[in-house]
């Protein structure tokens, strides 16, 4: 990498860490790999440049200093909890972990998790990338780095509320709009109404989560898997259905996993997306 005007600082991830998996694995729409092995995460108005070295394959330089590190972008990864201590209780679970490893479970912002998932609904995640980011540089706030001068953090609620019905449906929300504009007014009259999520049991936060419109339960599940990291969750979509059905004899296995319930979902979710004509 070359670090401009920043120190880039090396890292050392000794647990399961692939930046590919993580961005294609459904959970983030606006992670990326902006050029060869240089990858892009943004979050709560922190960018994050990250690169591989050619020193192991548990090494990487980074664009922040360690104490940004520690206090984010550790917990953004989950680096706190070891996955390769994750018990596998069938040959399937083990076939799509042998593919999926790598895949960790971002913790990422609430509101952004609750407007992108409510966004998500019948469409392809290359659309829902394209939706986001239109929305961020339409009400997001510019940001310049030494790797782009054009970067849009997620708007804050406050931006949002200023968006009209017209504004959001040219960032292709489509039929989803009066949902984005419930969930805006929803949190303007209630603006402890995220925070309180953190503190709730997993049933009382898909239940609170679910009052906004639009939000079913397998929204709401995606919402407390990828910003609250209640890793218990597993949201049921298609896919994850078809898995069900075809390999679990409709029975879900998910409740064996517990805590792990979430990993072993995306592990699922992403061997699926990849093996589309087998599933």
């Amino acid at each position: 990498m070359e670090s401009g005007a920043i120190k880039y600082m090396l890292i050392t991830i000794d647990d399961y860490f692939d930046l590919d998996k993580i961005i294609e694995s459904g959970q983030t729409f606006r992670a990326k790999e902006i050029e060869h092995n240089l990858y892009r995460f943004i979050s709560l108005g922190n960018v994050l440049y990250i690169a591989k070295t050619n020193f192991d394959d548990k090494t990487y330089e980074v664009s922040c200093k360690k104490e940004e590190w520690d206090k984010f972008w550790y917990n953004y990864f989950d680096l706190g909890r070891n996955y390769s201590k994750i018990k596998l209780y069938d040959e399937f679970a083990t076939k799509c972990f042998e593919e999926s490893k790598g895949i960790r479970i971002l913790v990422q912002d609430p509101l952004e998790m609750l407007i992108s998932f409510i966004i998500s609904q019948r469409k392809s995640i290359p659309a829902i990338r394209s939706s986001i980011e239109k929305i961020c540089q339409r009400f997001g706030t510019r940001i310049s780095t030494e790797h782009e001068n054009d970067l849009y953090l997620f708007p804050t609620i406050n931006q949002l509320s200023k968006a009209t019905e017209d504004e959001l449906n040219e960032c292709k929300t489509g039929y989803r709009t009066p949902y984005i504009i419930d969930a805006i007014n929803t949190l303007n009259n209630n603006p402890s109404f995220l925070d309180k999520g953190y503190c709730m049991r997993d049933e009382d936060l898909l239940e609170h989560l679910k009052t906004i419109k639009g939000v079913g339960t397998k929204v709401a599940n995606c919402i407390a898997l990828f910003a609250y990291n209640r890793l218990s969750l597993a949201p049921i979509d298609t896919w994850i259905n078809k898995i069900i059905e075809e390999y679990y004899n409709g029975n879900s296995p998910f409740s064996k996993y517990k805590e792990n319930a979430g990993i072993i979902q995306q592990y699922m979710f992403y061997y699926a997306i990849t093996h589309k004509k087998t599933i």
